[in-house]
């Protein structure tokens, strides 16, 4: 999904952004394991024994419970489940735990970098990841975490516009054709503003985390130019205005852009050709966790092909593992894996930024928001 001191107060980025705070799932299985404190996750908790069990921390809906099930039928440990709403709220609590309590954290990369900085996430031992090898080696190696020594990608999420073309009779292929006068009133984004403040910077050809509060500042005009065509801007179902026809285009999160695509498939995906940004949701062990050769063995089982391939068609969100690519159902596969021909060189993370160029960020935004309405 925020200063590593100041930037945290105010970014939602990422997987948050791209990801995994959006809380939707895109399989149709049911049972997910939820609740906000504590719960067991696994019905198969019988054949756990007492003193192995799992403290998992997460947004809801990140797992089918029949993975939770089988890994407890499989290993005798019982999942304990405790769900959390932000990366934020994430964040805090592992602090007031001073690193323990939890055992695997899933959370957006730019929340895990400022993990990572205050000491509480602990080395990866890799003699017991087995599985390692099967993560898609273009999602390691981020600016989070740039020696993969602390965590093991969960899914990725997309910037990505989709549109209905028997809506618009504006063909869309990059960003800058959101700008274009025939979407007028017409227009879903998300809610996040260094996602939609991004999409200026890109039109512009500049990065996503430019720090150049000028630059910032031009982006804002920019995006003034676009407010006529702003019909709704929100987070949540955003897939469902599209469907019913509220808007003819939309810039969503990954799993909406599922979601939306597996109910009307003539829907078109755009690939900005400006650039492709992306965040990754990912798996990491607490520093003072207190079962933590249990969470090695959750991390690996999740790493198994088999079981990150129901996974993925479960949360809806882009695949980490490439040795599960070929088992996603063909009905999924155009939506949770990336286009062959797409490269790192043609990706950039948004990323932590000064206090300064943040709170440019937020001007612009609260200006563009206003000029919505």
């Amino acid at each position: 999904m925020k200063r590593m001191i100041s930037a945290i107060s105010a970014l939602s980025l990422t997987l948050g952004l791209l990801a995994g705070c959006s809380g939707t799932s895109a399989s149709s299985s049911s049972g997910t394991a939820s609740g906000s404190t504590a719960s067991t996750a696994s019905s198969a908790s019988a054949t756990a024994t007492a003193d192995r069990e799992l403290n998992l921390f997460t947004w809801e809906n990140m797992f089918p419970q029949e993975v939770l099930d089988a890994f407890t039928q499989e290993t005798g440990i019982r999942v304990n489940f405790t769900a959390f709403d932000t990366d934020e709220t994430m964040l805090a609590k592992l602090a007031a735990a001073k690193g323990g309590d939890y055992d695997v954290v899933i959370a957006d990369d730019y929340i895990i970098e400022a993990a990572i900085s205050e000491g509480l996430v602990q080395e990866l031992d890799k003699e017991k990841l087995t599985n390692l090898g099967n993560v898609n080696p273009l999602f390691q190696g981020q600016f989070f975490d740039p020696e993969n020594a602390y965590t093991v990608p969960y899914g990725s999420g997309v910037q990505t516009i989709v549109y209905d073309p028997t809506l618009t009779d504006v063909e869309i292929t990059s960003y800058a054709d959101l700008w274009d006068a025939g979407l007028a009133d017409s227009l879903a984004v998300i809610g996040n503003y260094r996602v939609v403040n991004g999409m200026a910077l890109k039109v512009m050809g500049e990065s996503y985390n430019t720090t150049d509060t000028a630059t910032i500042s031009k982006a804002g005009e920019k995006l003034l130019e676009l407010a006529p065509n702003i019909r709704l801007i929100k987070d949540s179902n955003v897939q469902d205005d599209l469907l019913s026809g509220e808007v003819s285009a939309a810039v969503m999160y990954t799993s909406q852009v599922t979601l939306a695509c597996m109910a009307n498939p003539d829907l078109k995906v755009v690939y900005p050709t400006e650039g492709l940004g992306f965040g990754i949701m990912a798996q990491f062990i607490p520093s003072a966790a207190p079962h933590p050769d249990e969470a090695h063995e959750f991390i690996n089982y999740i790493l198994r092909p088999e079981v990150a391939k129901q996974c993925f068609e479960y949360i809806g969100y882009y695949s980490t593992n490439k040795e599960a690519d070929a088992l996603i159902s063909e009905e999924y596969r155009p939506f949770l894996t990336l286009p062959e021909d797409f490269t790192a060189d043609k990706m950039e993370m948004i990323q932590n930024i000064t206090p300064e160029a943040d709170e440019e960020h937020v001007r612009v935004w609260t200006e563009f928001k206003a000029a919505c309405e």
